[in-house]
């Protein structure tokens, strides 16, 4: 059996012969030209030539293939009390006739449909029919406000939208008609037809002629087969932050996510086919795309959807019951998730009240894993905890600790607490200085990735092939810029330790502080603003807004930050989790005019920080302490170190 150090050591020394046995994986109608096209270079792609359909292999083929009736997918909601399993044969028929209403409505290869829904089976169900037609969907998270998803319907020009009556969040429901219709009144592109899934908590009111009704559109359509597409067409656009506050458009290509996806289920997470694996997230995310819905059906897994959160459904035990009642083998999640159950049950004892026994391995991404959390889920779980690194641009890990293969002694590798490991087969980690150089071992430097990027990662953005080289290829020539910070240690492990820009992570979900920042700037009373990402011991980062009021203002500065956290919730929505601002004389800035963000970052947090050589006035920054302290702000002080 060859060694982590072999197969990486091929799989950049000869990527076509290397992704070319892995794509044998999979099925195709028609082999690509060639593997690895760079014709267009630094647009790479991959399997150009060759032909397949995604929903086949993640479906048909197992029911072919003697999978027909193991479980595919299993909806396990705590919030509804509802369990159903679903085999693959269910699926594929559920598939196929939604797959049917779609091709009805005029839903065909190229054409764009987004989904907003919850974690209901509907989601999957949606996606995967999508696939089947040769459609490309974008599914928007349904926590986002209707200006949100408007932008994303002016973006990608969806025929159909696919949505339900609601969703629901621990015991509240959330109406998603009401933002839905708001957001197509708001959208400059009309869809022709919203299907709407009616769930029995709250329903909603239709618009005739526009709206269909999910389960009658169901019942009545013939099933669709799978059209076959090219491997370079796309799959699904998935919008993450921009710095600009416009967000970006990343496209999943069909051959290369599948072959790829495909390969990390046993070469990164050691889960064979017919075994249960849960990733606990949203289909809203690319965690949810990739790993929810995608990469356990394509390895012929049972994948868990889960309607729920880690506490509170009903308590801080859920993930424990969820993984003895089905099986589950590995667990995929968010730090986050782990400091909610770390902070509801600080002595693990709800884990002693289920079997856990053929839990295998916890996996957690999304945002940096603390080492405390890291070590209170080993201590407590006595199973391998892998941290890992990815991003929605990659759609599968850069670095993992690989459990489908060996260090070299027969077992993964080693620990280290902080470090998500070694760099996964096809990817080529660097950090890099200024002049684009290599940094030393443990010294900070951005973090980059040698093109080409291996297959199922992002080949462009949508309809912005120049966005796409100037956001990621141009400061650093050859490579990649993951927008992350970090450092490579004497062993080749990977340490990322911050943002290099200013999109925070909250509770692993990337926002753009710009794009809070341009809210906040619309209320009548702000002069200036700023928002930072200040630390959270349960959400890894929340946001903290600074306003400058205009002059003559005299209402109660109370009143005034109620108004923006609302605006806030509104148009950007609650996922921001935007509940902190305070009311300052004047912001700290450069003598050109940029604002500090970095060092308020610091004070907030109370880090020790450098002044900055070109400081307008370092007065301000003493300022900015006392206001956070006086707004209640424990945590801020200042710690300049000596220069």
């Amino acid at each position: 059996m060859a060694t982590y150090a072999e197969i990486h050591a091929r799989s950049l020394k000869d990527p076509e012969g290397f992704w070319g046995e892995v794509a044998g994986g999979i099925d195709w109608t028609r082999k690509w030209d060639r593997v690895l096209d760079a014709a267009r270079a630094p647009f790479y792609r991959w399997f150009a030539g060759g032909e397949l359909n995604t929903c086949w292999n993640a479906l048909d083929r197992h029911v072919e293939g003697g999978r027909a009736d193991q479980a595919a997918l299993i909806y396990d909601s705590p919030v509804t009390g509802t369990i159903r399993s679903y085999s693959f044969r269910e699926l594929r028929d559920r598939v196929a006739h939604f797959a049917g209403a779609l091709a009805a409505l005029g839903v065909g290869k190229g054409d764009r449909v987004i989904l907003y829904m919850p974690m209901v089976p509907e989601a999957a169900v949606a996606m995967l029919a999508c696939a089947r037609l040769g459609a490309v969907h974008s599914v928007v998270f349904g926590g986002f406000a209707a200006n949100e998803l408007a932008v994303r319907i002016d973006d990608c020009t969806p025929k159909v939208i696919v949505s339900a009556s609601c969703g629901i969040e621990v015991q509240k429901i959330i109406p998603y008609k009401p933002l839905l219709d708001g957001a197509i009144k708001l959208a400059r592109h009309k869809p022709a037809h919203c299907v709407i899934l009616q769930r029995p908590m709250q329903a909603c009111e239709m618009i005739p002629g526009r709206d269909v009704d999910w389960q009658e559109a169901e019942a009545k359509a013939k099933p669709a087969g799978c059209t076959p597409v090219a491997a370079t067409d796309p799959l699904y656009i998935l919008y993450t932050s921009g710095t600009t506050g416009q967000p970006k458009g990343v496209v999943r290509d069909n051959g290369g996510h599948a072959v790829a996806l495909n390969y990390t289920m046993k070469a990164i997470y050691g889960v064979d086919p017919g075994e249960v694996y849960w990733a606990a997230s949203d289909v809203g995310w690319v965690v949810g795309h990739s790993y929810i819905v995608y990469a356990p059906l394509l390895a012929g897994c049972t994948t868990i959807l889960f309607e729920g959160k880690p506490v509170g459904t009903p308590d801080a035990g859920v993930f424990w019951r969820v993984i003895a009642q089905h099986g589950v083998k590995a667990l995929f999640t968010a730090p986050t998730a782990f400091r909610a159950i770390k902070r509801d049950d600080p002595n693990g004892l709800l884990i002693k009240q289920h079997d856990l026994s053929g839990f295998k391995t916890l996996f957690l991404a999304g945002e940096r894993s603390d080492p405390d959390t890291l070590k209170w889920a080993e201590t407590h779980l006595k199973v391998p905890v892998i941290d890992h690194w990815w991003q929605t641009e990659t759609g599968w890990s850069i670095a993992a600790n690989c459990m489908g293969i060996d260090a070299g002694n027969g077992k993964p590798f080693p620990v280290k607490h902080g470090s998500p490991t070694k760099a996964a087969p096809g990817w080529d980690v660097r950090a890099l200085g200024p002049d684009g150089r290599a940094v030393n071992p443990r010294e900070i430097g951005a973090l980059c990735c040698k093109l080409p990027l291996p297959p199922g990662t992002f080949p462009t953005l949508w309809k912005a092939d120049e966005r796409f080289r100037k956001a990621y290829l141009d400061e650093y020539p050859g490579y990649y810029k993951t927008g992350d910070a970090g450092f490579l240690d004497e062993d080749d492990y990977v340490y990322v330790m911050t943002r290099v820009d200013d999109v925070i992570n909250v509770a692993g979900h990337r926002l753009s502080t710009g794009a809070m920042e341009e809210v906040l700037a619309a209320h009548p009373d702000v002069a200036e603003c700023a928002v930072i990402g200040v630390a959270d011991e349960l959400k890894g980062q929340v946001p903290l807004g600074f306003l400058v009021l205009k002059a003559g203002v005299n209402r109660p500065h109370a009143e005034i930050v109620g108004e923006t956290v609302a605006m806030v919730r509104e148009r950007i929505g609650p996922v921001a989790f935007f509940k902190l601002a305070i009311v300052v004389k004047r912001l700290p800035k450069t003598r050109s005019g940029k604002i500090l963000r970095g060092t308020m970052q610091k004070i907030a947090d109370s880090q020790t920080f450098k002044q900055p050589a070109t400081i307008d006035d370092p007065a301000i920054l003493d300022e900015i302490a006392g206001s956070l302290k006086g707004a209640g702000y424990a945590k801020a002080g200042l710690k300049a170190a000596a220069n």
